[in-house]
């Protein structure tokens, strides 16, 4: 097995991640890496920050080397249009030109859609720290993105967004009750774009972590819950689901991405 050179990219600005670290939460990436490291792959990193990192033009001369990209997730609405998103839309475009396979994760398929085109709005509903009932559509279950996955199933997430407009010759690969949109794949010229609003790469105990953190928020600002006793019925049941959660088939589609790029 050769090694493979992945592009890491990561969507929460430097001060957010900064606040994840005060608090013991690993930020975005760090996940990535331990979830992709689970699998037997030689992978080698680099990671590179759009929205806050001032050497862009060096990483984008260097795109070609790399086997594939993973955009992770943020904090960011990308209907916000600040200065920090439009670096990561317009550098999302230079790597749908030069990187052959790209995984966009959350914030990272926002991203990828409204680069090629596509349309994402503020959600009707949330998923704070799980995504449940996610069902395979017919072209879901033919993709190699799902190889070996349950047809339904649940998956850590957290969005507050989600994609309302496919980008040109876009296929939604799996829904749920509260995103119509919960997978999807597109090409870009030769560049296959593969989308995920959930997050297999985090773990839900780190959802758990996340959610205390922004627990005051949840309930005065997203008004996603009334009062504390909500927010610990909600962990509550995250924690039977990671009884019965199986490591592997939750983060399948991570190895099916590996694979893909390894044979071809």
């Amino acid at each position: 097995m050769s090694n493979l050179n992945i592009l890491i990219v990561e969507g929460n600005l430097r001060e957010e991640n900064q606040n994840f670290s005060e608090v013991g939460i690993q930020t975005h990436t760090e996940s990535l890496k331990d979830s992709l490291s689970h699998f037997n792959y030689n992978l080698n990193f680099d990671v590179v920050n759009p929205s806050s990192d001032k050497n862009l033009s060096l990483v984008s001369a260097k795109l070609l080397n790399y086997d594939g990209l993973i955009w992770g997730g943020s904090s960011l609405n990308i209907y916000n249009d600040t200065p920090e998103i439009k670096r990561q839309i317009e550098f999302m475009k230079e790597c749908q030109k030069k990187v052959k396979n790209i995984l966009a994760i959350c914030w990272g398929m926002q991203v990828a859609v409204t680069a090629a085109g596509g349309k994402v709005k503020k959600a009707n509903n949330s998923h704070i720290g799980i995504a449940n009932e996610i069902m395979l559509s017919k072209d879901g279950l033919n993709h190699p993105l799902y190889k070996d996955k349950d047809k339904k199933f649940n998956s850590p997430a957290f969005n507050f967004d989600e994609v309302v407009t496919l980008p040109s010759h876009g296929v939604c690969l799996a829904s749920n009750r509260i995103n119509k949109i919960q997978s999807l794949y597109f090409n870009v010229g030769d560049t296959k774009i593969w989308g995920l609003q959930y997050h297999p790469e985090i773990t839900y105990e780190k959802m758990i972590s996340l959610i205390e953190f922004r627990k005051e928020k949840l309930i005065k600002n997203r008004k996603v819950f009334e009062n504390e006793e909500q927010v610990k019925n909600h962990v509550s049941s995250i924690k039977e689901e990671i009884t019965v959660s199986n490591k592997t088939q939750r983060m399948v589609e991570l190895k099916n991405w590996l694979d893909n790029i390894n044979n071809n």
